[in-house]
């Protein structure tokens, strides 16, 4: 069970965002949400996921990729949510900013990311070959990273729903495109596109806390060129 949580402020490029830090009692490393298009750090699907890493031993962070005057003009335009590089840069800025913090810098880091979050730590995970140490998407749309999926290192789980066909063939072709060595996609049978199906949200917190314990454990460092 965690043994500390407390709510952070983050001062990023002229906004402060906001998130909810939990640290177990032995943390084996530190994992960052980015949340999917329309939603927030209060996501109840991925906070079912942080549960289950934080009773594994996995500190976590959610937080909200915009502020709250940035998430009122979101929600009537549904314009920033698509805007990757603004979302990359801000999960970027806000790893910076754990980099600062003493009872988390000098943990192992990885990305959670969902929807649209997925493709942003995607492209924020390209550009920190040696400080991401593994990712994991659920429902993502990694084909929305682009180019930068070449440049990605970290180890990658992708995890979509046996019945989200179009989901699924984006993230089939992202796997391919991905620069890891280290790279899988799983499939969870039933589920749709937000796993809303009995268990099927068990199954994607129990694969994301086996990849980050194994990924985040190792002293390997994710090979440059």
């Amino acid at each position: 069970m965690a043994s500390f949580a407390r709510v952070v402020s983050i001062p990023v490029g002229g906004v402060t965002l906001i998130g909810d830090l939990t640290i177990p009692d032995v943390p084996q490393g530190l994992v960052l949400f980015a949340h999917g298009s329309g939603s927030s750090r209060l996501s109840t699907r991925n906070r079912s996921v942080a549960r289950a890493l934080n009773d594994d031993g996995l500190a976590t962070l959610l937080f909200d990729l915009l502020s709250s005057d940035e998430g009122e003009v979101d929600n009537a335009t549904a314009r920033l949510r698509f805007d990757i590089p603004l979302l990359a840069n801000r999960l970027g800025a806000v790893t910076d900013w754990l980099a600062t913090q003493t009872e988390v810098r000098d943990m192992p880091v990885g990305y959670f990311g969902a929807s649209t979050g997925a493709a942003a730590a995607l492209v924020a995970a390209a550009g920190r070959g040696r400080v991401v140490r593994a990712i994991v998407s659920r429902g993502g749309r990694p084909d929305l990273a682009g180019t930068f999926l070449s440049a990605v290192r970290a180890p990658t789980l992708l995890i979509v729903g046996s019945r989200d066909p179009e989901v699924l063939t984006m993230n089939r072709r992202a796997l391919s495109a991905l620069g890891s060595e280290t790279r899988q996609l799983a499939v969870v049978p039933g589920a749709t596109h937000l796993f809303e199906e009995p268990g099927t949200m068990d199954q994607v917190s129990e694969l994301a806390s086996a990849w980050f314990q194994r990924h985040l454990t190792t002293r390997e460092v994710p090979t440059l060129t």
